[in-house]
Order: structure tokens, then C-alpha cells, then sequence
């Protein structure tokens, strides 16, 4: 019940987001994206690779690939070849993008806070400090089965 839950009120906040991005364009991974190259930008990193954007979203690198082709034809981000290793692809805010991330970012702020609006202030502090818990705990448990998967390594084949 829980879990339910907690998934149809993720389902529930993206739809609201969704709606608001939808009028700039974009969809809501696409947001996250250019939030985390404008966040990157303000810490002094010009670009990132592919895999540490995939490692701040959560997601593997392939799910970020297509992403970042949408946005890009789109004009808001640029790839561009590492110069130390060529293998590797960084991604960068365009002047185009930067100029949406500012559009975008006032009215989000208004648009968080009419997610919460229905809970009061000790209801909100409540759900953060029982989120951060839950946040650790799966963490952990991510932490934990991606060792599990290194040290183990493939099943033997059975005979």
C-alpha cells in the first residue's frame, strides 16, 4: 500500500510538472537535464560527461542518450568530444538553453510550491525528514546490490 502509494503521488507531481515544462516545450526529463547542466554551470564545470549526468539523474548512460537527442535538436545543448579521453561525450548548455533555464526557473519555484500547498508546515517538515530516511535506506540498498553485483559476478552455467 505504501509503495502504491508513494508511486501515485510521484505519478501525480510529474503530471502537474509535466504540464507546466509542456509550456516552454520540453518534458520533464528534459528539464532535469538542463537543471543539472545549470547547476553544473554555477559550480564551474562548463559541461559533463554523459555518465555523470546519468549518475546525478539516477538513470543509466542509454537513457540519458535520447534525452539529450531531443534537446539538442531542439538547440539547447551541445555534445562535444572529450579532449583527454575519446570515448567519452560531455554535454553543455547552449546560449539557447541557458536563456530557457532562466524562463523556466521563477515559475517553478511557484509551481513546487503548489504541489505541497495542501499540507501544513509541520506535515511538510514530516514528509522531508521521512523522505531524507527513506532516501538513505534505498541508497544503501543501491550501494549494497551494486557491490553484490561486482563481487559476484555471472551464475555458473549449470550442467
Amino acid at each position: 500500500m505504501l509503495f502504491h502509494t508513494l508511486l501515485r503521488a510521484f505519478g501525480r507531481m510529474r503530471q502537474v510538472m509535466d504540464g507546466y515544462f509542456a509550456q516552454y516545450g520540453i518534458s520533464g526529463p528534459q528539464w532535469a537535464v538542463l537543471s543539472i547542466l545549470h547547476r553544473a554551470e554555477q559550480e564551474g564545470k562548463s559541461s559533463l560527461r554523459l555518465t555523470d549526468l546519468g549518475q546525478r539523474l539516477l538513470i543509466q548512460p542509454p537513457s540519458v542518450t535520447g534525452v539529450i537527442d531531443r534537446i539538442e535538436r531542439q538547440g539547447l545543448v551541445r555534445r562535444l568530444a572529450s579532449q583527454t579521453d575519446l570515448r567519452s561525450r560531455h554535454v553543455s548548455l547552449t546560449d539557447q538553453g541557458r536563456q530557457l533555464v532562466e524562463r523556466v526557473l521563477p515559475g517553478r519555484a511557484q509551481q513546487i510550491r503548489s504541489l505541497f500547498a495542501g499540507l501544513s508546515e509541520p506535515e511538510r517538515a514530516g514528509l522531508t525528514s521521512t523522505l531524507e530516511k527513506l532516501e538513505s535506506q534505498l541508497g544503501q540498498l543501491a550501494s549494497d546490490a551494486a557491490r553484490t553485483v561486482r563481487t559476484k559476478g555471472p551464475e555458473p552455467a549449470e550442467e
